[in-house]
């Protein structure tokens, strides 16, 4: 014996929106009518991404078959042929339901068999602005001005067979909105739950934004008008007079715009133009301190590295101040040195001249005793021995002499050589001090 099938069979389509589809199964996962089965319709994704998500995966009642790129109307009608469920949701895989959608939509096709679709109120999000699309009725001709049925209302399985399922020859979309028209055309109602039960993603890939660029809705519009000649032509009168009302309100929406324009935002424009010059003014203002603060701020840093540097040369100086005070201090030692040593070349000179004047005493002695030695030569003659060793003693006193006369001409020499020196000339300031100091005491 076979299993009842499901109440709601949920065709998820996905072409490379794998980063989206965890938020659309938990979404249905998460109804409070929970008899559903989940096929999602991989429509011969390409990008990696994607393909990764679909490799392997596992969700609560979800299976997953992969066929050709059909498009999206060719998706939705594999998925409506591979599932079971009574009624059948078209979800999109970048978009979500609102939990209660299932509970609400179902009761209502359970209580009235006539009723063969329920739509509702969605909410948008994701990119760009925001809002609520609330549509009041499915019949026509409201439905022949513009879709007002969402592409994953809850439909009679029995109702899309009657309808042929979807056309997949529009493939650029309004595939939905055929369908709804055919629904009616065959005498199918369906309803509008007036709450938000679906939230409808905004991407700028989207293909409801794609659809409205350049002349895409109109073809696709002209060929729903083709395909449905007898619907559009029997609610003529009402289409025209609709987009009467439309261009009307449109007239005076653009009149009431452009006397805004005029006596409302002009003025403020003009305002706001002004209050732009002055916040230019303030701009330019604020740029010319900016730059003063910043070139300020760059003196004031050259100014610190200067510091820094001179700092670092003040104490290079004054470690060279130092070295030098060391140096000459070392000088003045060894002037000191020098004029000590000279103080002792002096008394050495003195004590040398004395010794001199000593022996010029003792060369006139001896010139005395020699005169004398002539004059008693004749006496000396018979003292011959005895003078001979007294001439033995004196020739040993003139070898003494001469070298004594020998040591004064190497000190006389010394004493020259030492008065025409460097540092006897640099002395002599010294000298003069030392021998100031000298006859003062």
């Amino acid at each position: 014996m076979s299993e009842a099938p499901p109440t709601v069979a949920v065709v998820i389509t996905c072409y490379n929106l794998g980063r989206y589809l965890d938020e659309a199964v938990a979404s249905v996962l998460e109804q409070t009518l929970q008899d559903f089965e989940i096929l999602v319709v991989d429509d011969g994704s390409t990008d990696a991404d994607t393909l990764g998500v679909l490799a392997d995966y596992r969700r609560p009642r979800t299976r997953v078959v992969r066929i050709e790129n059909r498009g999206l109307p060719g998706a939705r009608n594999e998925g409506i042929r591979q599932t079971t469920g009574r009624y059948v949701c078209a979800l999109d895989a970048d978009d979500r339901l609102e939990r209660t959608y299932f509970e609400k939509a179902v009761a209502v096709l359970d209580e009235n068999p006539s009723i063969a679709f329920v739509s509702h109120w969605l909410r948008t999000f994701g990119e760009g602005e925001h809002g609520d699309w609330t549509p009041g009725s499915a019949d026509f001709p409201d439905l022949l001005d513009r879709n007002t049925v969402n592409g994953a209302a809850l439909v009679r399985r029995d109702a899309l067979l009657a309808a042929g399922l979807f056309d997949e020859t529009m493939r650029q979309g309004c595939e939905d909105w055929d369908l709804w028209i055919g629904l009616v055309e065959r005498g199918f109602r369906g309803v509008i739950l007036p709450e938000v039960l679906f939230f409808y993603r905004r991407r700028p890939d989207s293909m409801s934004r794609v659809m409205l660029e350049g002349d895409t809705h109109s073809t696709l519009y002209r060929r729903l008008v083709e395909k449905h000649r007898p619907s559009f032509e029997g609610h003529l009168l009402d289409l025209l007079v609709r987009r009467e009302r439309d261009r009307q309100s449109a007239l005076r929406e653009s009149h009431d715009l452009e006397l805004d324009c005029r006596f409302g935002l002009a003025p403020e424009i003009e305002r706001l133009r002004d209050g732009l010059r002055v916040a230019q003014n303030r701009l330019d203002r604020a740029e010319r301190v900016f730059r003063a603060e910043t070139e300020l701020g760059q003196r004031r840093q050259m100014a610190a590295e200067t510091e820094v540097r001179l700092a670092e040369q003040t104490r290079a100086l004054e470690a060279q101040a130092g070295e030098l005070a060391a140096k000459t201090a070392e000088l003045e030692r060894r002037a000191q040195a020098v004029a000590e040593r000279d103080a002792r070349l002096v008394a050495q000179g003195a004590r040398i001249a004395d010794q001199e004047n000593r022996l010029v005493a003792q060369d006139v002695r001896i010139a005395d005793q020699e005169n004398r030695l002539v004059a008693q030569q004749a006496r000396i003659a018979e003292q011959g021995a005895h003078l001979a060793a007294q001439a033995s003693a004196l020739a040993e006193r003139d070898a003494e002499r001469v070298r004594t006369q020998t040591g004064i001409l190497a000190l006389r020499a010394e004493i020259g050589a030492l008065r025409s020196s460097w540092s006897w000339r640099i002395t002599a300031p010294l000298r003069a001090v030392y021998a100031g100091l000298t006859r003062r005491r």
